[in-house]
């Protein structure tokens, strides 16, 4: 199933990674590689992380684009992403798609996917956050600017509703 959001091609599948857990490597070296590699953290603390994705609680749990066995891009959904806002709860995460996949729609979908199942577990709403340059991008996909210039990194932070 195909959700809402902008990707049209049919050989892309979203599916949660508890039904693909097979994907839990590649999600782990690419979130690990894209954030937290440069800060020190040793692969295996994200390879826990994702591993946590695989239980039977609501949240956390992660998306994954794929194509067969090929992995193609994954956001996760956590309790918190923001150490200045810890009562704002639960956020979407760790977006990735990879380079060759990119401009296809695919990430947009992901996100919307996450936000989607994360406001089916019956919270109001679900945050993002993300670098001022990827304003527009999640803008378009339906999440709302509450803040901008948060924290350290000068964060924008996003919301999106249960309608």
């Amino acid at each position: 199933m195909v959700p809402r959001g902008s990707m049209t091609d049919p050989s892309v599948a979203i599916s949660n990674l508890r039904d693909v857990p097979y994907f839990a490597d590649d999600i782990a070296d690419r979130v690990w590689r894209a954030w937290w590699e440069p800060r020190g953290f040793p692969l295996g603390h994200i390879a826990e992380l994702v591993a946590g994705s695989l239980g039977d609680h609501h949240i956390p749990f992660a998306i994954v684009a794929h194509r067969g066995a090929t992995f193609i891009g994954t956001a996760s959904v956590i309790e918190s992403d923001l150490d200045e806002r810890p009562a704002l709860r639960p956020w979407v995460a760790a977006v990735w798609v990879e380079p060759t996949f990119r401009g296809l729609g695919i990430g947009a979908s992901i996100v919307r996917h996450a936000a989607d199942a994360a406001l089916a577990t019956g919270v109001e709403s679900v945050h993002l956050c993300s670098l001022p340059e990827k304003r527009a991008f999640y803008q378009r996909g339906g999440w709302q600017l509450d803040e901008n210039d948060v924290g350290e990194s000068r964060l924008d932070v996003f919301s999106m509703r249960r309608s």
